[in-house]
């Protein structure tokens, strides 16, 4: 079964320590969530597991289906099946979002597609979000609200396929009806050939998407890991209780 594995994970940035030995699988199936204060190391999590090169792992392992992706570039991690939703996306000033789209498909996707099979295939996926046609006339992320960013990054991942996401706080900043339109795409995801890590500070996302495992991150670790369940306890008493986890 495909999986993401991540063995005894150490990472530093700017010569900081912020991993300190993190342990997580990902199988294709599941949703995950990953919660914990600020600073607790969940972006970098992110960034680490995509390749950004201002990230420096000290050492442990990062597999996806065997392959080690240390060894790869961003774009082949992207390659073989990885995705991941950034906290603060780019804006990219010139380039029309649907064309982008277009290129990044063709790129990625080994069957070959038409340009009105494309389009037909974008406006289903415009409606799951909710999304009026003409945005994807714009330039990528410019001027876009932050809401708009955020399904942009998602309308991106249900284009894609990919076979794990990494979803940095996609529902940060959403309003009620964006958050909706949101969960609902990654809902509409969730097959036995996807699976999730959701990075997210609230249980409101959870709440829609369901996760099969919460995990709580503090201090560069994963100090407890549960269902669903967990992330209400976590609303109800705060982060401080498992502190001494850590």
């Amino acid at each position: 079964m495909t999986a993401l594995e991540i063995k005894d994970l150490h990472a530093s940035v700017d010569g900081k320590m912020i991993l300190k030995g993190v342990n997580l699988t990902i199988r294709k199936g599941e949703i995950h969530a990953l919660m914990g204060p600020n600073g607790s190391g969940k972006s970098t999590l992110s960034n680490v597991l995509l390749g950004h090169p201002r990230y420096k792992v000290e050492s442990g392992e990062i597999t996806f289906n065997g392959k080690n992706l240390l060894e790869l570039k961003p774009y082949e991690r992207a390659q073989v099946g990885l995705f991941l939703a950034f906290q603060y996306p780019m804006e990219i000033q010139g380039v029309s979002f649907a064309h982008f789209l277009f290129s990044a498909y063709r790129k990625f996707q080994s069957a070959p597609i038409t340009p009105t099979d494309f389009k037909k295939m974008l406006e289903e996926k415009l409606a799951v979000l909710d999304l009026d046609k003409s945005f994807v006339d714009r330039y990528l992320n410019v001027g876009f609200s932050g809401g708009e960013k955020k399904r942009a990054e998602v309308l991106q991942m249900m284009m894609f396929k990919p076979q794990i996401a990494i979803l940095d706080e996609t529902d940060s900043g959403l309003d009620i009806d964006s958050l909706k339109a949101v969960a609902t795409a990654i809902k509409s995801m969730h097959n036995k050939d996807f699976g999730a890590l959701v990075v997210t500070h609230y249980q409101r996302i959870l709440n829609y998407l369901q996760p099969d495992y919460v995990h709580v991150m503090v201090d560069g670790k994963i100090v407890i890991s549960g269902g669903k369940e967990l992330a209400s306890e976590l609303e109800q008493k705060g982060y401080n209780w498992l502190q001494q986890e850590a």
